[in-house]
């Protein structure tokens, strides 16, 4: 019954790790947590209500994603991503995804497509809800799910990475604006063109899809933030 009882107790540990994961991240999207600026493990976890433990292996993990830096003795640095990196990131998704795309509109069946259809719509609907983080979630899932359909993991992965590289920035501010609804609503665009079988088209709106992804961060940077949906002291 002890190692039971052991098993259990790491499984909440775990939880709360995931919980405590998700309530950064979102700070991270709403702007709470600046590029650049350090955050203390403790003081984290005086605003999340938790144990300074979660909190740290939490940032673990983010570190792992590139999200933030550890800092001797300090605590922990938000990564700050430069014009130049995004550029980078931006053309790198080009060269693997738009080529991809054309791929699978070729390959995959109709079936295969028509099952993403409710992520496509998950994504406009959080758009419109004010939902960043669903929005954000969505979104990955459409996305990778998607280049799943060509049968390349490491290509998944690739992709993956350079998602988390290239957050979006200024999410909260352009969500006021209502800027987010249009790029969403690219997703379904893009589903209905592989369905039609039209790879040339396909491709064409991927093309246009990151290239308007790429002008949200821009914007995102010019932004004011606004308030933040997702308060550190909302407790997890």
């Amino acid at each position: 019954m002890g190692d039971l009882k052991q098993h259990s107790l790491i499984k909440a540990q775990e939880r709360l790790r995931d919980q405590v994961g998700h309530a950064l991240r979102a700070a991270l999207i709403a702007g709470e947590l600046r590029p650049g600026s350090v955050y203390s493990a403790p003081g984290l976890a005086a605003e999340l209500g938790v144990s300074a433990t979660p909190v740290r292996e939490a940032m673990l993990d983010l570190a792992r994603e590139g999200l933030v830096e550890p800092v001797r003795n300090k605590g922990f640095r938000i990564t700050e991503v430069s014009e130049r990196d995004l550029d980078q990131y931006t053309e790198l998704r080009t060269m693997i995804e738009v080529p991809t795309i054309g791929r699978i509109t070729e390959t995959a069946t109709a079936e295969q497509l028509e099952a993403l259809r409710p992520i496509a719509q998950e994504i406009v609907t959080s758009a419109r809800e004010h939902n960043l983080i669903g929005y954000l979630e969505a979104d990955r899932r459409f996305h990778l799910t998607l280049l799943g359909l060509a049968g390349n993991d490491r290509l998944v992965e690739t992709v993956g990475d350079l998602r988390k590289r290239s957050r979006l920035y200024g999410l909260t501010g352009l969500d006021e604006a209502g800027k987010l609804v249009s790029s969403a609503e690219e997703h379904i665009e893009l589903l209905d063109l592989m369905i039609s079988g039209d790879a040339e088209a396909a491709q064409a709106c991927m093309t246009r899809h990151l290239g308007h992804v790429r002008s949200l961060w821009a914007q995102g940077r010019d932004e004011p933030v606004g308030r933040p949906q997702t308060g550190l002291g909302s407790g997890v």
